[in-house]
């Protein structure tokens, strides 16, 4: 195998419509795309992407970075833990290589999923919106078959998202629709408590983040007293000891994005520790192209989790990258087998 050279390219991803959470909301997004190349042909692909206010990357240490591999990339030297500071890039340089070092650089991880042969089960991402607007959505993902929704909550008065989950309960009931919501750390350690108790009569499966990150000793005891499975998602960012954070909080569930955390490797760490205590889990993209849902897609496939992945969100964008990623039946399924990234 010859020396690759290293290039990248800056894509900045437009969301259709805006995506609303209770942090902000995002009309787009910034990725930079990383291609290794040999003068044999062979190539790697991988994906940095970053949700601004959320991401540890910065953007001007994340192009540093890429400027300084352009100019002397070793893949004999390559080590992922000197961009442990930059996890989204650290994910993307660990793709890239993988895919290069791949019999197929499109399937890194090969498996019935790559082959075709086994899809990946998924929810249904319901984005904030007025009572009609998130009717619209969820008629629509109804209509493809998903029945099991995920939807951001904690941006509108409190009293209006329990009106709109009593409607909600009404038309689509826990016996046939699972619903799981995401806070994203939008409640306090105050409130939250009874926040919840007020959710949980509409059978909520789970929900992420109800406070924000960092405030262990309160997640610990909302976890503890909690009438609704609590998932760690923003609370993994920047985790130095998976371990220590699992003992201590005790949650029902981690939220697992690879971009955020630092890769597929810590995701395997995390993954590792989250089931030695009998902690639930599942993936979600951080809303990266088809480049890096790709890879976390195929990542997913071979971890034996039975449990639906968030990761549908290949159709958010209006410059998407084409992949054989398909939507069937709230299903995530690999197509084309010969389809290539066009660079």
């Amino acid at each position: 195998m010859s020396q690759p050279t290293f290039r990248w390219i800056r894509q900045d991803l437009d969301f259709k419509i805006p995506a609303k959470t209770s942090r902000n909301t995002l009309m787009q997004k910034p990725s930079w795309f990383l291609i290794l190349e040999d003068n044999e042909g062979r190539i790697g692909l991988g994906e940095c992407s970053t949700i601004p206010t959320l991401s540890i990357d910065r953007e001007d240490e994340i192009e540093q970075t890429l400027q300084s591999y352009t100019e002397r990339f070793s893949l004999a030297k390559f080590d992922s833990s000197w961009l442990q500071h930059l996890p989204a890039l650290r994910f993307g340089m660990e793709c890239c290589v993988r895919s290069y070092e791949a019999d197929n650089p499109y399937k890194l991880y090969p498996s019935n999923f790559t082959n075709g042969q086994q899809d990946i089960p998924m929810n249904g991402l319901i984005w904030m919106d007025d009572h009609e607007g998130l009717f619209t959505q969820i008629e629509r993902l109804v209509a493809e078959g998903f029945s099991i929704l995920k939807m951001k909550i904690g941006a509108r008065d409190h009293e209006l998202e329990l009106d709109f989950l009593r409607k909600f309960r009404e038309r689509y009931p826990a016996s046939d629709f699972e619903l799981r919501v995401d806070a994203n750390g939008a409640y306090t350690p105050e409130n939250a408590l009874s926040k919840l108790i007020d959710l949980a009569p509409f059978d909520i499966h789970s929900i992420e983040q109800p406070i924000k990150a960092g405030q262990h000793e309160a997640m610990a005891e909302l976890c503890a007293a909690t009438p609704i499975p609590i998932g760690l998602d923003e609370e993994l960012i920047n985790c130095e000891d998976i371990d220590t954070l699992l003992d201590k909080i005790k949650p029902q569930y981690l939220i697992l994005k690879p971009s955020l955390i630092g890769g597929l490797g810590v995701a395997d760490s995390f993954v590792a520790s989250a089931e030695s205590r009998g902690i639930q889990w599942w993936a979600t993209s951080a809303l990266e192209s088809n480049v890096g849902l790709n890879a976390i897609a195929q990542w997913c496939a071979i971890s034996g989790n039975p449990l639906p992945q968030g990761l549908g969100t290949g159709r958010l964008f209006h410059n998407n990258i084409d992949s054989p990623l398909e939507v069937k039946n709230a299903a995530l399924h690999y197509g084309d087998a010969s389809w290539k990234f066009d660079f």
